[in-house]
């Protein structure tokens, strides 16, 4: 049974940060209502009352913004509340937040640490990459908070992985990235290639296939002479090939080949299937009203997930097509004549595969041998 995921905004589309490339500002944008607010506990309520009884064995809510922290611990210490009251069946519940590390504080710390909350702490890359897009309210850029952050969050044992979203600027200096994460000790990352708009409008702030092919490379590299020293990093995009690549089930959505079944949900209670579709076509109902056969009705009869399995017959007879499954929905784009969706990063996945498949084989070998 797969497990439940609940991605939930506790403060809507609200955020102290004006991120350059941010793709849920673009995405209020263009819906009726834009951001709608702080979450009420009454709805907080209804979202884990109505997910949590239908979980068979386990179910992961992730909480997201804008920037969900604006919120407050008295709404998270609410949730772990209702988590208990609900969990008649006894599964296993596991939380986690994405945060931009503004507002994290001693107190955030002893309540994430304390309550193992999984904490994805964004940041681009060192301070020239990060600050060029990811800037405070205030126009100054925000480098030197996250790392405050992120001291705090070693000083108390939180458990957090470093969230980067890869730019032209990023991807152009993957050395000095993965050298400064190193030496952080940072050993869980995650690499995000740039989103466009939903009204695509070129290649996101100067990633292009060919640089982004290039960037996948030279981190590969960067990740085998560690892995062969025994004391590579967690990169989660390497990670699921490799478990693609020994036979077994990835865990992102995005190496499946098709959409995952997930609830993202607004701070009204509205329901979307994705975080990457909460506008108004997508909706699927409202926890303060509609329970989730409702909802799981309504995603059916948009077709959501039959729909990201229109996948066009050039990536269908690509030789790397049971690795690279076309990527995420988002990052593709519609093709009449196929009446199917190619990746627009489809030329950076060959010029990865095309270099690294056989290291990554080895890697698997060995894994194995073990």
């Amino acid at each position: 049974m797969e497990p439940l995921a609940v991605m939930i905004k506790p403060a809507s589309g609200l955020c102290n940060m004006k991120c350059a490339y941010c793709f849920y500002r673009d995405e209020m944008k263009k819906r009726e209502r834009g951001s709608l607010g702080f979450m009420s506990e009454e709805t907080l309520k209804n979202v884990i009352r109505k997910t949590l009884p239908r979980a068979k064995e386990s179910i992961y809510y992730i909480f997201q913004g804008g920037e969900p922290t604006l919120r407050g611990i008295g709404f998270f210490q609410k949730a772990l509340e209702y988590q208990k009251q609900y969990n008649k069946n006894h599964v296993m519940i596991y939380n986690s937040i994405q945060t931009n590390g503004y507002c994290i504080d001693e107190e955030w710390c002893r309540f994430l640490a304390g309550n193992k909350f999984l904490t994805g702490l964004s940041l681009d890359g060192i301070r020239e990459t990060h600050d060029a897009c990811r800037r405070g309210a205030d126009g100054e850029g925000s480098f030197k908070n996250v790392l405050r952050t992120a001291d705090l969050f070693d000083k108390y044992g939180v458990m957090y992985n470093i969230l980067t979203v890869v730019t032209g600027f990023v991807a152009e200096n993957p050395e000095k990235i993965y050298g400064f994460y190193k030496n952080r000790g940072w050993r869980h990352q995650q690499y995000i290639a740039c989103m466009e708009p939903l009204v695509p409008e070129g290649d996101g702030y100067g990633l292009t296939p060919e640089l982004y092919g290039e960037f996948l490379i030279k981190l590969f590299y960067l990740f085998l002479s560690d892995w062969e020293r025994g004391r590579a990093p967690f990169i989660r995009q390497f990670e699921n090939y490799i478990q693609k690549l020994l036979g077994l089930i990835p865990e992102a959505c995005e190496h499946a080949g098709k959409c995952g079944r997930q609830y993202a949900v607004e701070a009204d209670g509205t329901v979307y299937p994705c975080d990457f579709y909460m506008t108004d076509p997508y909706c699927l109902g409202n926890f303060n009203r509609d329970n989730l056969k409702g909802i799981d009705e309504r995603r059916r009869e948009i077709l959501f997930l039959e729909e990201s399995e229109k996948i066009s017959a050039e990536c269908r007879c690509c030789q790397y097509f049971s690795l690279c499954r076309s990527g995420c929905q988002r990052n593709r784009r519609y093709e009449r004549e196929t009446d199917g969706y190619k990746d627009r990063f489809c030329k950076a996945y060959k010029m990865f595969f095309d270099r690294c498949l056989e290291d990554m084989k080895r890697v698997c070998k060995e894994i194995s041998v073990k």
